[in-house]
């Protein structure tokens, strides 16, 4: 009976041990130094949060924002951004045992300032944000993950109110629907969520949606886009006002549940929300608040998915532009542009507060991170 126990209990840690060495941390940043790292590749202990340095890539300017294949082997990144007359997307294909990310190809974004880039669930397709210009391009990926040439690319013209910041369109996101059959747009030049249908079996999948776009309060600037793990509730946080919507949503509709905001009362400008997600459970919602603030501001979720604050947790760095949430929900991982550090947190799932874990990773502008267990 003891030997059976004794497996029992090193079968499982065994596999603990195994699922927190598979666990991988990807930073992007804004870095035109050609002889330094741009992306670098991190292992996530998931026990005690601590980051080993795995690999890492040069000669690639400024991949700002990254995603991961679903199968894990590819890395996109949006690259060349904030570089006049040019915007870029490049692949790269990762290897674990080799501890090597190598660069692929990469092709033109098709606008200026690429900001955002994802990839359909089934691997085979991508789609990205271009900030500038305000337009969204598709891209098929061959089977050995290099980028093929591009298949759609929609430009926007109309803007909003605000005289400075919203002249012209400017999308900021490319974020697929709970099933993958939408595409939404969050437009902060034109306060609009764009919607397009989204079907692979076409050469040219975006497909105009029965509902193009549902517009946002006047000078809410939308930024970033994420469903609740119900598939039933989307939430935007809108980068000028400081607020996040909350929408219920069904076949490619929004229609409004709330509005809140990511800031304690006595903060009432100098807004800069960034980046916003859910915990895997679907109790907590996390958004970046940039600017004075520099925090982590905590909202709980109720069973209806309406939001209430929770709490504020400082980023522990200056600008805290993109955070995320690794697959079991246990930490939080944020990347803080302007003093160009990564501070890893460990999540309590019951009150939602975070705690900082593990060791701290400098790296110059770091802009971008995305977790993936492989």
């Amino acid at each position: 009976m003891k030997l059976k126990i004794t497996f029992f209990v090193l079968t499982i840690l065994t596999s603990f041990h195994v699922f927190s060495q598979n666990t991988y941390v990807f930073l992007g940043s804004y870095n035109k130094d050609k002889t330094a790292e741009s992306i670098q590749v991190y292992q996530l202990d998931t026990v005690n949060g601590n980051l080993s340095k795995i690999t890492g890539v040069k000669n690639i300017i400024n991949p700002s924002y990254l995603t991961v294949s679903p199968n894990g082997k590819y890395v996109y990144a949006c690259t060349d951004t904030k570089t006049p007359n040019a915007g870029s997307v490049s692949s790269f294909e990762f290897s674990p045992e080799n501890k090597a990310l190598t660069f692929l190809n990469k092709q033109a974004s098709g606008g200026e300032n690429p900001v955002y880039i994802t990839i359909h669930k089934n691997g085979k397709w991508i789609a990205n944000a271009n900030y500038n210009e305000g337009s969204v391009s598709v891209f098929p990926v061959l089977e050995n993950g290099t980028i093929d040439s591009i298949a759609q690319n929609f430009k926007y013209t109309d803007g909003s109110t605000h005289k400075e910041r919203q002249t012209r369109s400017h999308v900021h996101s490319a974020v697929f629907s709970p099933n993958f059959d939408y595409l939404f747009l969050p437009d902060l030049g034109a306060d609009k969520i764009r919607c397009y249908r989204f079907d692979t079996k076409q050469k040219k999948p975006l497909i105009e949606a029965e509902f193009p776009f549902t517009k946002t309060d006047l000078e809410a600037g939308p930024r970033h886009f994420t469903f609740h793990p119900n598939q039933k509730i989307g939430y935007c946080i809108e980068e000028m006002a400081g607020y996040i919507s909350v929408y219920q949503y069904k076949n490619g509709s929004l229609k409004k549940m709330q509005r809140i905001s990511t800031h304690p009362e006595t903060v009432t400008e100098g807004f800069a929300s960034s980046d916003i997600h859910i915990s895997p459970d679907g109790k907590f919602l996390y958004a970046s608040n940039r600017g004075k603030e520099n925090n982590i501001a905590i909202f709980s979720i109720n069973k209806k998915g309406l939001l209430k604050p929770v709490g504020y947790q400082s980023a522990l760095g200056d600008h805290p532009r993109v955070f995320a949430l690794d697959e079991t929900g246990n930490f939080l991982i944020t990347t803080n542009v302007n003093s160009g550090n990564v501070v890893v947190f460990k999540r309590d799932k019951k009150s939602g507060l975070l705690t900082k874990a593990g060791n701290e990773i400098l790296m110059e502008n770091v802009s971008c991170v995305q977790i993936k267990r492989i």
